[in-house]
């Protein structure tokens, strides 16, 4: 499965680089983490009728379970990135253990889009230069948050909502996770809202202006 599936390109800009300039208008990134998970596909929906994208960061033994919702997401125009197999603390692992989660996951990826991510998501935010060292070596850039809803807490709509306006900025890429019912439950209201202050809901790379992301380069 492996070689087959580095056989795969990187994954193509989205075409809302060519059609949203974020130099020009308000850009803001909204990012979900740990799926794809059983409420996914609402969430597409959500994103879809109104007509937003999104980034989504796929542990590999959820793109196991569901692929057919990596494969939508990756469809739809959503940019979609590493966040390693297991979901482990990396920096406590040897180097050929982190290797294997961000490989695995790679192939995984590729075999449900047919892309390769050119991002990847430390779980927990935990990394250090040795870690985007070898996830450099995988042609993977690093990308963090400005914002972290910490809606896995929260476990509450209206709180979730209040956090994402709280942490909303231009050029902003906050932090979400779609395993989190309730986050998904406030999404239609949370991109409406962000609609009407005018935020034009992007993927990470459109945010980047054409600069980015870039192996081995570690984002916000």
């Amino acid at each position: 499965m492996l070689a087959a599936s580095l056989a795969f390109t990187a994954a193509p800009a989205t075409d809302q680089r060519t059609t949203i300039d974020c130099a020009r208008v308000k850009c803001l990134a909204l990012t979900f983490d740990d799926g794809p998970g059983d409420h996914t596909p609402a969430l597409l929906r959500v994103l879809r009728e109104e007509g937003a994208k999104a980034t989504f960061f796929l542990v590999g033994k959820q793109v196991e379970r569901r692929p057919s919702v990596a494969r939508q997401e990756a469809e739809e125009g959503h940019a979609v990135g590493n966040h390693t197999y297991s979901h482990p603390w990396l920096t406590s692992l040897h180097d050929n253990e982190i290797l294997e989660e961000l490989r695995t996951t790679q192939a995984l990826i590729a075999d449900a889009t047919g892309r390769r991510p050119t991002m990847y998501r430390p779980p927990y935010g935990e990394t250090d230069e040795r870690v985007l060292g070898l996830a450099d070596q995988q042609e993977l850039a690093q990308i963090l948050w400005t914002g972290t809803t910490l809606d896995w807490k929260l476990r509450d709509a209206k709180k979730i909502k209040a956090a994402v306006l709280r942490l909303a900025e231009r050029d902003g890429v906050i932090l979400m996770h779609d395993t989190v019912p309730q986050t998904v439950q406030a999404m239609p209201e949370i991109v409406r809202e962000l609609k009407k202050r005018g935020y034009h809901l992007v993927t990470v790379p459109t945010l980047m202006r054409g600069k980015g992301p870039k192996a081995g380069v570690s984002y916000f």
